[in-house]
């Protein structure tokens, strides 16, 4: 049997750095907590579009709001739900790397792109529900 041998200078920076990989750690749970939230949030909306389906909810103008635009924010909820879980696995792989490799280099593009997401998903909630208001 072939037993791998990890260098003295791996086990002493992996040990030096324990914290940093933990916080590491926790972030990146974090994260996938956040994209479960989203798409547990999109699976709900898109589940209580069903009843809507046979009542449909007259707006003011004449269209109606109902099963089609409900469903499409689920899907697309659960679909940047799950967009942020592989972000949050990509951003933890590469950090973990650049903690081994002493090269850490704070990025902030995927705190960018989660705080565009969770913006998208409030303005689309709102104007859903502005119509939803303006038609009673």
């Amino acid at each position: 049997m072939f037993k791998r041998s990890v260098s003295e200078d791996y086990k002493q920076t992996r040990v030096k750095n324990r914290r940093v990989h933990m916080a590491n750690e926790r972030t990146f749970l974090s994260w996938i907590r956040t994209s479960i939230g989203i798409m547990a949030f999109g699976f709900v909306i898109e589940k209580f579009s069903l009843p809507l389906d046979h009542a449909k909810i007259a707006v003011g103008d004449g269209s109606l709001i109902g099963h089609q635009s409900l469903t499409f924010l689920g899907v697309f909820l659960v679909a940047m739900g799950a967009f942020a879980g592989l972000l949050a696995t990509y951003r933890f792989q590469k950090t973990e790397r650049q903690i081994m490799e002493d090269t850490y280099q704070p990025s902030i593009v995927s705190d960018i792109l989660i705080a565009i997401l969770l913006a998208a998903i409030g303005i689309l909630l709102s104007v859903y529900l502005i119509h939803i208001v303006s038609a009673f």
